[in-house]
């Protein structure tokens, strides 16, 4: 199926590993030129040289996404390299899980700017280009705990925001045949998931809870991506796509 993606230029954040490399490999394989940002410049490089060498076209940046500097630079960067931004993935997040009254403020602040600043600040410095062309696509990556989680006030709300946000931009830039959808992934196996002194807790209750009997994998994901940057989406604005195998319920 051609998605008619060969030529978009996506920017992808927190695209060193996971669910964000796997994102950026499924737009390459569509035929989109590929922008990696990671916090880590080790796994930025990494995850360059790997889409370079099955024969793709990409850049990396290393960066903060919490810097408005950082993400201005790497904009200017992508619009020198390949002369516009067609599609963002605000993928970039973490969790750090405590209890509410356990919960120093810096683990709040960390987790909320991290998923919400830093979606703020990459659309807003891409949006201009997809202005222009009159074409664009903003992904952004929540969560199906969106819907509450014990434990993880700040990533919830980091997330429920961010959908929020989602729905604002659909209804603020179709006019410019922008769309802005999120897709909320259940567990995903992850190496950083399976990395986790609770994974097979974590595992048993998601098995429990979904009717789809396997783990979640970073390619469900990176499918669920690269529909909602075709063309074949192209009325699909403001929707939150959960990605869970069935399940709801915590």
């Amino acid at each position: 199926m051609d998605l008619q993606l060969t030529g978009k230029v996506a920017v992808i954040t927190g695209s060193g590993r996971g669910i964000g490399y796997a994102s950026a490999l499924a737009l390459a394989q569509e035929g989109a030129r590929i922008v990696i940002t990671d916090i880590d410049a080790e796994s930025a490089a990494q995850a360059v040289a790997n889409l370079r060498a099955a024969g793709h076209e990409a850049i990396g940046a290393v960066l903060d996404v919490c810097n408005n500097e950082q993400v201005q630079e790497m904009a200017g960067q992508a619009m020198r390299e390949f002369g516009s931004i067609d599609i963002l993935v605000n993928n970039a997040g973490f969790t750090r899980d405590k209890y509410l009254l356990k919960m120093p403020v810096e683990d709040w602040d960390s987790v909320v700017d991290t998923i919400l600043k830093g979606a703020y600040y990459c659309t807003k410095a891409v949006l201009p280009s997809m202005m222009e062309k009159r074409w664009g696509r903003v992904i952004n990556i929540a969560s199906r705990a969106h819907w509450g989680n014990p434990g993880q006030t700040n990533y919830s709300a980091a997330k429920a925001g961010l959908i929020g946000f989602t729905r604002s931009l659909a209804l603020e830039q179709g006019k410019f045949n922008i769309t802005s959808n999120a897709i909320a992934p259940g567990l995903i196996e992850t190496p950083l998931v399976r990395g986790l002194s609770t994974y097979d807790m974590l595992r048993t209750n998601a098995l429990a809870r979904q009717p789809v009997q396997r783990m979640g994998a970073v390619e469900d994901v990176a499918n669920a991506v690269t529909f909602l940057a075709s063309d074949r989406a192209s009325f699909i604005t403001g929707e939150v796509l959960h990605v869970t195998g069935g399940r709801y319920s915590s």
